[in-house]
């Protein structure tokens, strides 16, 4: 009998050390760490911007064609530089690409266009040479119907869902110059020119950009633009009184834009490396 109880001890300890042993292989599963996806700019996006402009150089030069011509200029008849600034509001929309690398530098292409309502006019009053007598009208207008850019971007992602960044490229836009000069007499238009035409330039600026949600982001931005200086031929009207054959009057198309924007930026992956 003392054989059967030690032999039945023993056969208890071992299914109770089996059964700790199960127990143990039966632990809680280490809790699961969610990765939180890191924002990237990586992606295509377009938006809609409306914003300022307003001129850079906006001094208008007029030289004379003939001695007649360049007298008047030199004497004051008529004037050899005014200031024209061309501003107004632009509202517009866009498309471009971003790329975000694992350092966090961003870079990019983007098209925009807007529609501008930039222009001015302006009446100048000038004296004629002695010994005529009177007043002299000078006329002068400037507009900008449209601008367009495509540009490069390259910046860096600060603040998690910001970016700092720096922007150039080609811009085009159509420009109008005109000037009018009227005789001494009410209504006497002697001398008259105008040019249209789509001119070609570059751009340069940077901003800020702020992404409020994965797909919403809104930005503050400045370009200059340069779509070039041109030259008016204000010729003579035959018939009309005015003396030689007209003058040359060159315009500077150029300006500063300060706008913002809104852009809805498609999902192509939130993750560090935008993948």
């Amino acid at each position: 009998m003392t054989k059967l109880s030690l032999l039945s001890t023993a056969m208890a300890l071992v299914f109770a050390g089996g059964a700790a042993a199960a127990d143990l292989g039966r632990r809680a599963p280490a809790p699961v760490i969610p990765i939180i996806p890191v924002f990237s700019w990586t992606g295509l996006y377009v938006g809609v911007s409306g914003g300022y402009s307003f001129g850079s150089n906006t001094t208008v030069s007029t030289t004379g064609q003939a001695v007649a011509n360049i007298n008047n200029v030199n004497g004051g008849a008529r004037p050899g530089a005014v200031s024209l600034d061309r501003d107004g509001f632009l509202i517009g929309g866009g498309i471009g690409y971003n790329y975000q690398f694992p350092n966090r530098v961003v870079v990019g292409i983007e098209g925009d266009i807007s529609y501008t309502d930039l222009g001015n006019a302006r009446t100048v009053n000038s004296a004629p040479l002695a010994p005529a007598v009177g007043t002299l009208t000078n006329r002068y207008f400037s507009s900008l119907d449209y601008l367009a850019t495509v540009r490069g971007r390259i910046g860096y992602a600060v603040f998690d869902r910001g970016l700092l960044y720096a922007t150039g490229g080609l811009a085009l836009g159509e420009v109008s110059n005109a000037a009018a000069f009227f005789g001494t007499a009410p209504g006497n238009l002697q001398f008259t020119g105008r040019r249209s035409s789509t001119e070609v330039g570059f751009t340069v600026g940077g901003g800020f950009e702020y992404a409020f949600t994965n797909n919403l982001t809104a930005k503050i931005e400045y370009l200059y633009y340069d779509l070039g200086s041109k030259t008016v031929a204000v010729n003579v009207i035959p018939g009309s009184g005015g003396g030689g054959t007209g003058y040359n009057v060159r315009f500077n198309n150029d300006g500063h834009i300060v706008r913002a924007g809104l852009n809805y930026k498609f999902s192509s992956g939130n993750s560090l490396f935008g993948l």
